[in-house]
């Protein structure tokens, strides 16, 4: 049976409350003006530095510099302020019944991944957790997987956003997107997943999914 690797902000929880204020944390912080949360929405999901190089055009150092700042909070409060989506509780639970092989790729630091799993009470449901990092891509992320032996070429990557599908696509495994996370059924759809979800229950149907 193949490996469904999740995305985790935008596709298993809601995280807009804790990204949103932990950004201005380390924008004010540094001198810079905060931004509205709906401004901030289309930042959930891409990596870090390439958000604060987006809105800030600063130098690296700087960069580094704002998503420390950015960690500091999260590590604190940032985390908790984050909701799972409905459903998606329950079809993790029908699909670990079934022995279906779970796991999770976010451009999310490792440990506060984790600390997400744990306090939603879904850490068991996941076979291995890929956490990001400054200037690591969830391409390279997947690519490591497959090397690693983590996951077969059967995998499929779930994901919200356009790095998701793109990332599973360079790495040659499929892609699959969802609708109730931060990307539109346009980006979503002009990157050919194999399919999109409408809703949470539709993903214990995904192990059966075959190419067109």
């Amino acid at each position: 049976m193949r490996t469904l690797i999740f995305d985790l902000d935008g596709t298993l929880s809601d995280p807009i409350i804790g990204i949103s204020r932990s950004i201005n944390h380390a924008l004010t912080s540094s001198g810079y003006r905060p931004r509205a949360q709906s401004e901030l929405a289309q930042y959930v999901g891409p990596p870090l530095d390439e958000t604060f190089k987006v809105l800030t055009n600063a130098s690296d150092a700087e960069i580094r510099n704002l998503v420390s700042l950015y960690r500091d909070r999260y590590a604190e409060v940032g985390f908790s302020e984050n909701t799972i989506y409905p459903g998606i509780d329950s079809a993790l639970s029908v699909l670990s019944k079934r022995g279906v092989r779970l796991g999770i790729c976010t451009s999310k630091r490792e440990d506060f991944a984790e600390k997400i799993l744990r306090m939603f009470e879904i850490r068991d449901h996941f076979s291995f957790v890929s956490g990001g990092d400054i200037g690591v891509t969830k391409r390279q992320q997947i690519a490591r997987l497959l090397i690693d032996g983590t996951i077969s070429s059967r995998a499929l990557m779930i994901g919200d956003r356009a790095v998701d599908v793109l990332a599973a696509q360079e790495n040659g495994i499929g892609s699959v997107g969802v609708l109730w996370g931060y990307g539109s059924r346009t980006e979503l759809a002009d990157q050919s997943p194999l399919c999109l979800l409408e809703g949470a229950d539709e993903l214990i149907d995904l192990p059966d999914l075959r190419p067109d």
